[in-house]
Parts: C-alpha cells; structure tokens; sequence
C-alpha cells in the first residue's frame, strides 16, 4: 500500500527538496534554456546511431521523399518532392525587377551556367577589392570608436588588477565575502550527520570478523571454533553468502589497513632532494672536474638582465600584438610587420619567440634586406653569420647585408675576405671599396684605390684618398684625372690648392682657387659662400694657411649686397674669431679694408682683434695703415699713440701726436692726450705750454677745467683759482667749473666765497643738483 501511495502522489510531496515537474512531459514549444540565452545544439546521441538502407526510419525524424535532380556538374543529387511554391505577394514585387527569386531555379544547371556563375564571381570580388582597403579603414575606425565608448571589462579593470601583486596575506584575508545567495551551497556546505548503525548490519558483518589470538581450547583441545554455527575462521576462503548465521567462508586477511603518513611525506621528500641534486649537479658543474661553472655573484645580474624592460600596459601589448598579425595575414609580404612584430615581442622580453617570428618573415620576405639584418640583430653572432650568408645568397647586390657580414666577422683577415667577395657582386659601391681600403696598409691601400677608382670614377672620396697615398707628382696626375671625371666638385680644387702649399709653391695656391670658382660657374655650380667658408676652416686647422686665405678672397663677396658688405665682413670675422679660426679674421679684415679702406668702423673692428689677439708689431702697423687712410679718426690716432706709449717709446707717441695735431688742430681729445702723454711723464712745463697752446687754438670748458686741475695738483691754488675764474667767464653754465670754484676756496678756508660761488653756480647753471648738495654741506 504504500508503493501504491507513492506512486501516486507528486515527488514534490514526499519529497520537498525534489521540483515538481521532474519526471513530468515538457509542454510544447520548450527549448531548454532559452530563457537565460542559451543555445541549443545538436550530438549525435540526439541524431542517433547511423542507419542502413533496409532500415526502418524512425518517427521522430521524419523524411521527405527525394527525386534525382541534376547538379552543376551533371551528376545526381535529391531534391525534396514538394518544392516551396513561389511567392507570389506584393510584397515580394518590384516594378522595375518583377518578383523576386530566381527564374531559372527549377531549371538544369549546365556547363554555362557554371561559366556565367563563374564570370559574375570575378566581377563581384573585382569590385570588392576597389574599396576593400577603405571598408576595413571604416571598420577599424569603427571598432576602435566603439572599443573607446564601450571598453570590455577586463580593460577597464586591468590596471585595478595589477595592483593586486602587492597585498598582502592580511590583507587579501579581510576581503568580505559576497553577500548574494548564488552558489551558496557549494559555498556553506551543510554540517555531516552521524546516524547510528542499524543492529542488523552489525550482526550480518559480525561473522566475518577476524580476532588476533586464538582461543586455548583451539591452541591445546584440537579443532574447535569460538563461534557458534558452521563458520570457519581460516585465514583464508571467506565468501559472503546469504545473511544466515553459519553459511560465511572465503579468503580474509587479517594483515592492517593503517598507513604511516608520516614515513611517506618522508620518503617523498628524501626523492625530492635526490633529484634536485642530480638536476643541480647536471646544470651547475661540470661533468668533467666536478668544479662549478656559474658565478655566484653575477647570478642576480644575469636575472636582473632576463627581467623585460617594458612597464607599459599589459592591453597595449596585446592589441599591438592582435593588430601585427591580422597585418601580416592580410600582407605576408609586408617586411614592416615582421620586423614591427618581432620587436614587439622583443621589448616585452619574448626574445625566442621575435627570433621565430623574424625567421617566418625571412622565409616569406626572402628579397627584403631589412628583415634579413633585422633577423641577424636579434640571433648571437655564429647564428647570424650563418643567416647574413643566407641573405647574401638571395641578395648578393645588396651592399648593407654585405657590410653586416663583415662587421659579424671578428678577424681582420674575414672581414677582407668577406668584403672582397662583397666587391665581386657590387664592384660599383662606394662603401665597400672605403670598408676594404681601412682595412690594408698605405702600400695595399693604393694598389686598391687604384682598381677603386676605376670601378667609381665619379667618387670624388676615393679619387682624394689615393691623391694622399701618391707622391707630389703622381697626385698631380690623380687630381687632373679628378678634374676630368668630377669637372662640378669643389674639393678636388681646394686639395690641389693644398697640395701646391705643401710642397713650397706658393703662387699656384690663389691662381688655383680662382681657377676653381670660374670653373665651377662655367659647369653651372652654385658658388654656396657659407660652405667655402667652412672649407676655409677647414684649411686653417689642418695648418694650410694660404689656402685659407685665397678661398676666404675668392668667395667673400659672392652674394652680398653693396650696402650689406660692411655689417656682413665685419659679422664673417665675428663668427671666425669666436671659432679661434684668426687666419680667417686676418683674411677677412685685410679683404674688407681693401675694399673699404675710408671706413673707420672696419679699421676700429681690425684693431681691436690685433689689440687682443695679435703682436703689438701687427697692431702698430694696422694702425699706421689706419691713420693713412682714416687721417680725421681721432680715435685711431690715439690708439696708435697709446700702444707706443705702452711700449715705452714716449717720442714715438708724441711724433704720432704731433701728426694729429696736424691733421685735426682743434681736437680736444687729441690736445688733452698730449697734455695726459706730458704729465704722465712729468713733463709739466711741457704740458702747461700745450694746455696754454690749446687755449688759444680751441678753447673749451674741458680745457679750462683741466688747466685748473694741473695748477691744483702742483698746490698752485691762486693760479688754479684765477684760471677757473676766466673759464667760467667764458662758460658760466659750466656745472663743473662753478664747483672747481667752490671748492678751491673750501681748499683755502675761505668757506663764505665758496658758499657764494656755489649760489652763484646754481643760479647760472639750471638746475644743478650737485651744486645744491655741496651748498648744504658748506
């Protein structure tokens, strides 16, 4: 009865934690799963086992009858029976196309079908490629705009996620639980309960037990058993039979089913240690000796060396990484995106995985010279010698793979050999013939430069190198075969010039720089000023004076405006000065004033570079050009007379004053240098004479107040006194005379004059702020 009750009553009831609808029928149209969006699929369990011909189709997936159709290709292929009609709805009509679908649907597909097919196909891909290129722009675009509004979560988190590598345990133990109720049984599994065992299970085992000791009646009275019924308790057969007392016998062991754990944990780690060691032994030491092979102390370099140099964000690397290989699937033979791709790799520290990938690129990129060297950079050096060969193999023009195999090579002798091999391929390249020649001595060097030149007769560098290995004739000859092959280079003139210097024939050196500029514009060659200029330098660090100078002549006034000469000569010796290049500024200078011979400025700028830079002999002597030229510049006269009263020649200076004297008679400046030149010396007659001559011929307040002055020096204070009293009779706004009166008579004590003639210096002179601070304190 009660099967009965169960049968009839829902699961649900007997038991609560059992659905309802378990075992019921699924109502029609349920999919499993719909509901959270899943998806469902097909297994083969649901398709179920393959079927032969004979067999009976089962109800659950049935067929539609087939018929014989003919396929693009002739052969025979089933078409279900009851086709779909056509629709025939409005909707499905256009006016301009009819209805839509195929005509020609129910008709056989022949070999011109297939051929128009075919046709269209092209025409559709041809139009496909136009714009594809602008489609997948549109569609990065795209989906780089859409990823910047919408970013995945694991991007917006990532940088959150890695600082997680720094909490600590505690931390990481304080981190609250989730408090929805998902998953909590598995995460509060239920306490265990302990039900007490049924007697009856107890008695049905209690047959089968076994006992350690043997009962005496069984040790000394034969063979009884202490258990009642017909079990035997042989070591031995036990099989268990119907739950009757007395039915049990079989095979049972009384050995123990207790483990020492401990003594395993033990012997694991004894295992564990025994292999470390071989490991250790086997990549540590050497086979042979047994001694130690690593460097304890740069161990933690050589880690530290392993660590990738890239911080950057763990995303851009993977987009990067997800952008260059959808780069080179769509273009293998794009070099850019393997050697981009192996650098990235590179930069993150995958060094093995950039070698594969650069190798991949030299397999499909074969004709590409950057990836094969790109390949050699990331390879050790005996790897990439090997890969270099191979490139060379498949680009035996290529001069930069043919260099990167000579630098491989450590001995001078390869790298000769690998260069001459290069020239066999490229006999026509610059590099390689200047590579090789480096490489022998001056003897081998020429004998070389020899076959160079004839291979490039248009390199103007080899034709000047084998120049300087030749003797002064012999590079004669070398530089008119230059000439001849190079008619537009200016060097091949300046080195010529330079040869002539060095070997004593000074005359040739300006004819040939001359020569060289009319050449160069009858070959229409752009004379650039600036970089002849720098040629000029040039020669005047490399000690060839002369041919600094004629090039500075030659080309100094190429390009300048008439009115623009003189501030751009004067700017050029400047520049040249600041460089320590004084052959230039000398060049400069003398050219300028050639040119410019009345312009006091040029001679002013000359005299002051000789005056700081030069001997007093080259000073003197500019100067004596300058006041034969310049004769009304005060100021060159007195330079020339300072600089010989500097060298102690006072007659000289005053001969010079003297000239000036002649040449500007009413010069202050030059008057009261005579008179400085005169009491400097302590000639003081002779300066009273000259003051008394300047007051007479040019009479200035200047002059008055430096008469006064000399008298007061001397303690001649009546004099002083009376000749500052004309003076400011004759310039009574003079401030300066008006206080040299005052305080003459502070000097004699009589303060009541000298507070009258400060009074009287303030109402005469406007405004005289001085005078009123000498007043006040009077």
């Amino acid at each position: 009865m009660n099967n009965n009750l169960t049968a009839s009553v829902p699961g649900a009831l007997v038991n609560k934690k059992r659905k309802h609808f378990i075992g019921m029928p699924a109502p029609v149209g349920y999919v499993a799963g719909v509901g959270r969006g899943a998806t469902g699929f097909t297994t083969r369990s649901d398709i179920g086992p393959a079927r032969e011909a004979g067999d009976v189709s089962d109800e659950r997936h049935p067929h539609q009858p087939r018929k014989k159709a003919t396929g693009p290709n002739g052969e025979e292929r089933d078409e279900v029976e009851d086709e779909e009609e056509e629709d025939l709805n409005d909707a499905n009509y256009d006016e301009f196309e009819g209805y839509g679908g195929s005509l020609f649907s129910k008709d056989p597909y022949d070999k011109d079908d297939e051929e128009a097919d075919a046709v269209y196909n092209l025409i559709d891909e041809r139009q496909d490629e136009k714009r594809r290129e602008y489609r997948e722009k549109k569609l990065k675009k795209l989906i780089e705009d859409y990823r910047k509004e919408r970013p995945k979560i694991q991007q917006e988190f990532s940088d959150l996620k890695r600082q997680l590598a720094v909490i600590s345990d505690d931390d990481w133990a304080n981190i609250p639980e989730v408090g929805d109720v998902r998953n909590r049984k598995q995460r509060n599994p239920r306490a265990e309960k302990y039900t007490p065992v049924p007697d009856s299970i107890l008695s049905r085992y209690a047959y089968g037990d076994t006992t350690t000791t043997l009962d005496k009646r069984q040790m000394f009275g034969g063979l009884n058993t202490p258990f009642p019924g017909n079990a035997t308790s042989f070591s031995g057969m036990q099989t268990v039979g119907p739950n009757v007392p007395g039915w049990m016998s079989g095979i049972s062991t009384n050995s123990s089913t207790d483990l020492d754990l401990r003594k395993i944990g033990q012997a694991r780690n004894q295992i564990m240690d025994m292999k470390l060691n071989q490991a250790s032994n086997y990549y540590v030491s050497d086979s042979v000796s047994g001694q130690t092979v690593v460097d304890p102390k740069g161990y933690l370099t050589d880690l530290q060396s392993m660590i990738p140099s890239y911080g950057g964000d763990i995303n851009d690397i993977k987009k990067a990484r997800l952008l260059l290989k959808s780069v080179r699937e769509t273009n293998p033979n794009h070099p850019p995106a393997w050697i981009a791709s192996a650098r990235l790799e590179e930069v993150v520290g995958k060094l093995q995985v950039a070698r594969n990938i650069i190798m991949n690129g030299c397999e499909v990129c074969h004709q590409s010279e950057d990836i094969w060297l790109e390949a050699a950079r990331l390879h050790p050096p005996e790897t990439a010698r090997a890969i270099i060969a191979q490139a060379a193999r498949h680009l035996p023009q290529s001069v930069r793979v043919w260099m990167r195999a000579a630098e491989l090579e450590s001995d001078s002798k390869l790298k000769k050999k690998v260069l001459r091999k290069g020239l066999e391929h490229i006999p026509t390249s610059v590099r390689l013939w200047k590579t090789a020649v480096e490489l022998e001595e001056p003897e081998d060097a020429r004998i070389l430069l020899s076959r160079a030149v004839e291979c490039c007769p248009t390199s103007v560098d080899l034709w000047l190198a084998l120049a300087k290995l030749e003797t002064y004739e012999n590079a004669r000859k070398v530089l008119n075969r230059a000439r001849e092959n190079v008619p537009t280079d200016r060097l091949i003139w300046i080195t010529a010039a330079k040869l002539e210097e060095a070997n004593g024939n000074v005359s040739m050196v300006e004819k040939i720089i001359m020569r060289a500029v009319t050449s160069l514009r009858a070959n229409l060659v752009e004379i650039n000023r600036d970089q002849w200029l720098k040629d000029a330098l040039e020669a005047e660090k490399g000690g060839k004076i002369l041919t600094c100078q004629a090039i500075v002549k030659a080309v100094l006034a190429i390009g300048i405006e008439e009115e623009d000469r003189k501030s751009t000569w004067i700017e050029d010796a400047e520049t040249f000065a600041a460089q320590n290049a004084f052959a230039c500024v000398r060049a400069v200078f003398a050219y300028a004033l050639n040119v410019l011979p009345t312009k006091k400025s040029v001679w002013l700028a000359a005299a002051h570079f000789e005056r700081k830079h030069g001997t007093k002999e080259s000073l003197e002597a500019l100067l004596q050009d300058a006041v034969n030229n310049c004769p009304k510049a005060e100021i060159l006269w007195l330079m020339y007379a300072k600089s010989k009263w500097l060298s102690n020649d006072v007659q000289g200076s005053r001969n010079i004053l003297a000239r000036a004297f002649q040449a500007n008679p009413n010069s202050e400046d030059i008057w009261l240098a005579a008179v400085k030149l005169e009491s400097e010396n302590s000639e003081y007659e002779r300066a009273r004479l000259l003051l008394k001559k300047a007051r007479d011929t040019a009479p200035t307040a200047r002059i008055w107040m430096k008469s006064a002055k000399l008298e007061w020096c001397l303690n001649e204070l009546d004099e002083a006194l009376d000749l500052i009293k004309q003076g400011v009779e004759m310039y009574p706004e003079s401030e300066k005379l008006w206080m040299m009166v005052g305080q003459l008579y502070a000097s004699k004590g009589d303060v009541e004059s000298a507070r009258k003639a400060y009074a009287e210096g303030v109402i005469c002179s406007s405004a005289s702020v001085t005078d009123f601070a000498h007043l006040l304190f009077v």
